[in-house]
């Protein structure tokens, strides 16, 4: 499970890891390392470049320029690249935000930018994150996290990320009092919220080194993290759509010992569970929801069963409704599904009476559609809701429950 965990973390995250400092080998396409990939316009920032200046807006609604954070108050910049969604971002907060609080009447000042286009961004990219990357969304992630630095948008033009040379989130530059860069590269070398996993904190030396006067021991890093969501990559999201779309649907019968094995969730997976019908208004409505959940966190240990309760006489028109939502597993729960001998998450119910089914699924749902339960591996309910959900609250619980970091 553990190798599981760190093939799917490096599949969904794709890393930038690249050694800044490191000489460029010719590629069949003439690009350098640093550039492939890349848009043709991104530069490359080297050690004792001038800081390229901004004019970005802030979530506090104020434009923020490098002159806003002047070297007679602050003799060490850090502009550092952050994104709401990557897991790597959200375990390197954990240290540099206390280091920053620490540091910020020392002289160091910080300005966190977000590079990322949210039209860049694929779905299954956000299973690690309550929040997209827009705009409006990083108001509140920087207010959960409690950002204490000004936190602006790069995502529209991300003409600031080809001025640095943003490769990923984290990504961290430091200036001196010249504004001339010092350092560049990752927050430390773990990709882990636990701090005991940390074995080298080239950020923080390099801001005591600066703030001391001292040349930076270690200049260059290679970057860890979830790599910029450029806007160019806006057709490969598009295709990711069209192939998700183009994938079959199944529908099963099962019965109520069929929906009590569901139920006992002997899998390693979070299991998210919704009774519904084509006749359930409700149901209906937020339908889409559960299938945007299920692509969201198809990278993650989780699956979305659903179970109509329409006639099974009516089963084709059933069929037809989780056609037109696309209502399909990944190809990755599909594989784990086929070890498991089990092909479909998508059921009808057979049974004429529903106190089965009841006492086999929660035996504290009251009757009415529709009717949704997270299960925990092992059979415990984690969540429970009659009616129509808040997809925001579900959302929220989800990320709880499948946490926001890579686990070791």
């Amino acid at each position: 499970m553990k190798h599981l965990r760190l093939s799917l973390a490096l599949a969904f995250s794709v890393a930038a890891v690249f050694a800044a400092d490191a000489p460029k080998k010719a590629k069949s396409d003439g690009k350098s390392t640093y550039e492939k990939g890349l848009p043709p316009d991104v530069k490359k920032l080297a050690l004792g470049d001038a800081a390229p200046d901004f004019d970005l807006l802030g979530i506090d609604g104020k434009r923020y320029t490098l002159a806003d954070f002047p070297a007679a108050k602050s003799p060490v910049l850090m502009v550092v690249f952050l994104s709401n969604h990557c897991p790597y971002s959200h375990a390197a907060e954990t240290r540099l935000l206390p280091f920053v609080r620490e540091y910020a009447a020392k002289g160091l000042a910080v300005v966190a930018i977000n590079p990322n286009s949210p039209d860049g961004i694929r779905i299954d990219e956000l299973g690690y994150s309550k929040y997209n990357d827009s705009y409006e969304e990083m108001k509140l992630y920087a207010r959960d996290q409690g950002f204490p630095f000004p936190y602006l948008y790069d995502g529209d033009t991300q003409a600031v990320a080809k001025a640095y040379g943003c490769l990923a989130t984290p990504h961290v530059f430091l200036f001196d009092r010249e504004r001339k860069l010092r350092y560049a590269g990752r927050v430390d070398d773990s990709r882990f919220e636990d701090v005991s996993t940390v074995k080298s904190h080239e950020t923080r030396n390099a801001v005591i080194e600066l703030l001391a006067g001292k040349p930076v021991s270690v200049p260059q890093t290679p970057v860890m993290g979830c790599s910029t969501k450029w806007n160019s990559k806006r057709d490969d999201v598009a295709k990711a759509d069209e192939k998700w779309k183009a994938e079959p649907v199944e529908l099963e019968r099962i019965d109520a010992a069929g929906v009590a094995a569901l139920a006992k969730n002997t899998s390693n997976r979070l299991r998210l569970v919704n009774v519904w019908a084509t006749w359930c208004a409700p149901c209906v409505a937020e339908f889409p929801e559960l299938v945007s959940f299920s692509r969201r966190f198809s990278t993650r240990d989780f699956e979305l069963v659903t179970i109509s309760m329409d006639d099974p006489k009516q089963e084709a028109q059933a069929k037809r409704f989780l056609e037109k939502q696309h209502a399909v597993p990944s190809a990755r729960l599909k594989g784990l599904l086929k070890a498991e001998g089990r092909t479909a998450t998508n059921f009808i119910y057979t049974e004429a009476s529903a106190d089965a089914l009841i006492a086999a699924l929660d035996p504290a749902w009251p009757g009415p559609l529709p009717h949704t339960v997270l299960i925990a591996p092992g059979g415990k309910i984690l969540w429970r809701h009659n009616g129509a959900f808040d997809p925001e609250a579900l959302r929220h619980t989800l990320v709880e429950a499948l946490g926001a970091y890579y686990k070791p």
